[in-house]
């Protein structure tokens, strides 16, 4: 039997799979748009199980099947989502099953159980993210990531495989633990934000942007200050993380210079980039972000877009803007450096352009989602 006849039987034997999560929408890009959708393509019988109360559709070759729970606050959702979602996804009879929440790991450890094939989806390094969580009392922050740390460690080693979506400072987390691990970054699709792109783009408008999660901790703060000293216009779009914050933020005299346009889709999304001329990521210094070794979404997203970025500075983001030169890095507590960088791409049009072009460039030969697509199909074909 040659490879290539090896890899149908395969497929053909192993077709039906089946993603869980009970956290994420159902149209969620990463799951839905990315994963779930190059499955399907490649002749797998994809299930997506979701926590909402929306009815069951089929989009794309992807079924997508609702629990019809939806949880008012996390509380909730740990303590009842679990039994709702194994109910569903034994229901389904897949062969693989697909985690992208750490609450699910029992799931998965109960899957594993009755002979199915699973696979972890570690979004994030979870034992640094808990490190920053504000809801955990300090005190007790320590105790309860570690904790969790030696709980996924017990379920890696029982399931088939774990997708991470890069190293930390060069090291795979999963190393002494999962039977095999797989990187797969949250790259951006070629067809959706990088076509879109204007070749007739100037960079002379005085318009900067964020795009996603609205807090502090992103650097929300220090951006707004800086957009008033420089005297840009900030493109605020996305989800306050308290509406607390966002009247906090509303009584700054520098909010005058934020146009907020709330939570938008994807055509608000693109309108946006195209209106602006600088992205900014500039995340503060905590456990997880300094020590990636890839970048948050929204940078991919302005880099497909043409704009030059201003993003946190740490070890890979120097290793790749040393190779590609597409923005700028920055200690995003230093409102004086942040000021100068964004004035510094204003006031030079031609090297905003320039650093915008490599963007591009670097999206196309290496950060997109068709080269990350035959990991993961790669992935299924193995197990």
């Amino acid at each position: 039997m040659n490879g290539m006849n090896e890899q149908n039987w395969r497929v053909n034997i192993i077709k039906k799979v089946c993603h869980l999560t009970s956290v994420h929408p159902r149209y969620d890009i990463r799951i839905f748009q990315k994963e779930c959708k190059s499955l399907a393509r490649h002749g797998f019988d994809v299930t997506l199980i979701v926590n909402d109360d929306i009815e069951d559709e089929t989009i794309d070759g992807v079924k997508i099947a609702s629990t019809k729970f939806k949880p008012k606050n996390r509380l909730l959702r740990m303590l009842l989502s679990n039994k709702k979602i194994l109910k569903k996804a034994l229901e389904v009879d897949a062969e693989i099953y697909h985690l992208h929440d750490p609450e699910l790991l029992p799931i998965g450890n109960k899957l594993k159980r009755l002979g199915k094939k699973v696979i972890f989806d570690s979004h994030e390094n979870y034992f640094l993210t808990i490190l920053d969580k504000t809801y955990i009392p300090k005190l007790f922050r320590s105790f309860v990531a570690n904790i969790y740390k030696l709980y996924e460690a017990y379920s890696a080693k029982k399931i088939d495989a774990v997708i991470i979506p890069c190293t930390f400072n060069n090291k795979n987390p999963f190393e002494k633990s999962a039977n095999k691990t797989v990187v797969l970054d949250n790259v951006p699709i070629l067809n959706e934000l990088y076509s879109q792109f204007d070749d007739e783009k100037t960079y002379t408008n005085r318009t900067i942007c964020h795009v996603g999660l609205l807090n502090e901790y992103r650097g929300v703060t220090h951006n707004i200050r800086a957009a008033a000293k420089v005297k840009a216009t900030l493109l605020l779009a996305g989800k306050f993380f308290s509406e607390n914050y966002y009247k906090k933020l509303c009584e700054m005299p520098e909010f005058k210079y934020v146009e907020y346009k709330g939570y938008v889709d994807r055509n608000g999304v693109l309108e946006i980039y195209k209106k602006s001329t600088i992205g900014l990521c500039t995340v503060l210094n905590h456990e997880e972000p300094i020590k990636m070794d890839n970048f948050n979404t929204k940078i991919y997203e302005y880099m497909s877009m043409g704009l030059p970025v201003i993003l946190t500075d740490s070890p890979y983001a120097r290793r790749i803007l040393d190779q590609y030169n597409f923005g700028l890095a920055v200690d995003p507590s230093n409102q004086e450096e942040l000021c100068d960088s964004i004035n510094f791409l204003l006031d030079n049009p031609n090297i905003a352009k320039e650093m915008g072009r490599n963007g591009r460039l670097a999206i196309k030969e290496r950060f997109n989602w068709s080269i990350e697509e035959q990991k993961l199909i790669s992935l299924y074909k193995e197990l």
